[in-house]
């Protein structure tokens, strides 16, 4: 393979990460507004799953995942000070954890849909049960690991990376999107137990972590097929 050719496999393997999730939240918003019943302030991206229509989700999630993994080859052959060491790895793992998720449905939970969460609570649907794990619904939430915590550990890696190299709007803006994505999981964790002043808002919480970890994602392709571009030119 001559190099001008590997150039150009890897800056479409980049620019496949770059559009990667920008068209997951696009997909997964319009899914939600097309489902009855649907409410994406409360609502998990995963409860797209269930139900009939489930299978637009769970692919949404698949495609997802697999464009972050091809794009991950990418970012190993890109040039190291535009990327940073383990990176490519930790973005790897999360499109794994993306494709896990496609694969393990959720259980219903939160309400929707409805005739499923009611049927998943307890025994028999008992009013105030305690709903009842599956092993699938167990999955898909270890899934969600490489993703939530994936994505932010790759942002502080980039970050100490780029401040040793004295790319201190790039280490800012890496560690910021990490501290952001951490800490709107953890809100939405908390409106989703329940707490006081935040029920009700989980939906809203758990898309701004995704926006936010993704967003740097795209921004790190982005930036790697620029400094590539750059290399060849």
């Amino acid at each position: 393979m001559t190099t001008s050719h590997a150039a150009r496999s890897t800056s479409r393997r980049l620019a496949a990460g770059a559009v990667a999730g920008p068209l997951f939240v696009a997909a997964f918003t319009l899914l939600g507004k097309a489902r009855a019943g649907y409410d994406w302030r409360r609502h998990v991206v995963s409860s797209l799953s269930c139900g009939r229509q489930g299978w637009l989700q769970r692919a949404n999630f698949i495609v997802a995942g697999m464009l972050y993994c091809v794009a991950a080859r990418g970012l190993g052959q890109a040039p190291r000070r535009a990327v940073g060491p383990l990176v490519p790895v930790l973005v790897g793992a999360a499109g794994a954890g993306l494709v896990g998720s496609g694969l393990f449905v959720t259980d219903p939970v939160g309400g929707f849909p409805p005739s499923a969460a009611a049927a998943h609570e307890g025994f028999g649907g008992a009013a105030g049960a305690v709903p009842v794990p599956t092993r699938e619904g167990m999955l898909h939430n270890l899934s969600a690991i490489p993703i939530f915590a994936g994505i932010p550990a790759a942002g502080l890696v980039a970050a100490a990376s780029a401040a040793r190299a004295r790319d201190y709007r790039w280490a800012c803006y890496s560690a910021g999107s990490s501290v952001a994505m951490v800490g709107s999981f953890v809100l939405f964790g908390a409106a989703f137990s329940g707490k006081r002043n935040l029920e009700g808002r989980a939906g809203i919480f758990q898309r701004l972590s995704v926006v936010s970890g993704f967003g740097w994602v795209t921004a790190l392709f982005l930036r790697a097929l620029r400094a590539l571009r750059q290399l060849h030119s």
